[in-house]
């Protein structure tokens, strides 16, 4: 592991990103642009926090109480769900959306863009630890870009001799003003799996999805472009997505959002996460030397 000074020799970009010592201890990287303020956790390849430059708010709710520590994963940002989204798909009592999100990654690339943009490139490659959880040889990495939008490619690189199987998801938490005004605008007349409660019904979303109690919903056949009408914080969060046929929709509620050690028990109010999917049947097979790449695209859209 390079210290900060080695880090930042190699990866500093003058006045635009520096690497930091951040919660824990864990490395991160604090990017300043004219167009944005952002921090990504090296640990878990993860974005903690996205502010376009004349907003008054971050795009995304980080809690307080996060855990920063190797083996636990950051409660807030864009988690990475890789390479199954939820339970353990073969019932091993491996952790609940895989391996990467509670682990070290490690920084491949940082670049100014002619547009002012800055690409960060994290990365995750199989290890005999990896192998004994996942018996699959994989390149994982995740660029990162930091601009007007925040972009985010999630590439699976299957480097072994036989094809493998894959589920992921962007997990990400949306900061709102007051979950009881906002609304998800895009999954009218889609099918959904209702996953609160530990149920697994599969129901049908008419009109705009609203919160007012646990929601935990995996969207079927979803289309491209979905939308978080903030009303309390009086903007829109335009969600963009490729090769994503699903969505998950979560919310903890007050009950579960109190027994979550790493969450305050009000911050149910204040977050939403929309998560960019290749869950329940949008299953990915990446033949033996393919790759297969997820994107998100996250906008704040104003009249």
């Amino acid at each position: 592991m390079m210290t900060i000074e080695q880090l930042n020799a190699n990866f500093g970009i003058a006045d635009q990103l520096k690497l930091i010592a951040g919660k824990g201890g864990l490395p991160m990287i604090q990017i300043e642009t004219a167009k944005a303020k952002a921090l990504i956790s090296i640990h878990a390849g993860q974005v903690l926090s996205y502010q376009p430059a004349g907003e008054a708010e971050d795009v995304l709710f980080l809690s307080e109480k996060a855990y920063y520590q190797d083996g636990k994963a950051i409660k807030g940002g864009a988690p990475v769900c890789w390479p199954w989204f939820g339970a353990d798909p073969e019932g091993k009592g491996r952790p609940g959306h895989g391996f990467v999100r509670n682990r070290g990654w490690n920084l491949v690339a940082t670049e100014a863009l002619a547009n002012g943009d800055i690409k960060v490139t994290v990365g995750l490659d199989d290890t005999p630890e990896t192998q004994a959880i996942w018996p699959h040889a994989f390149s994982l990495r995740q660029e990162i870009v930091i601009g007007d939008t925040l972009n985010l490619s999630l590439i699976t690189r299957n480097t072994g001799k036989e094809k493998f199987t894959i589920t992921q998801a962007f997990h990400t938490y949306f900061k709102v003003g007051d979950i009881t005004r906002a609304k998800v605008l895009g999954l009218a007349g889609c099918d959904y799996l209702d996953k609160a409660g530990g149920g697994n019904a599969q129901k049908h979303q008419t009109g705009d999805v609203t919160i007012g109690a646990e929601v935990d919903r995996i969207y079927l056949n979803v289309g491209n472009t979905l939308t978080i009408d903030d009303a309390a914080l009086n903007r829109r969060i335009q969600i963009t997505s490729k090769n994503s046929k699903t969505a998950v929709v979560w919310n903890p509620w007050e009950k579960i959002a109190k027994d979550m050690a790493d969450l305050e028990d009000g911050d149910y109010k204040r977050l939403l996460c929309v998560e960019t999917t290749n869950a329940a049947n949008d299953v990915v097979e990446v033949a033996a030397g393919g790759e297969c790449r997820l994107v998100a695209n996250y906008r704040v859209v104003r009249d």
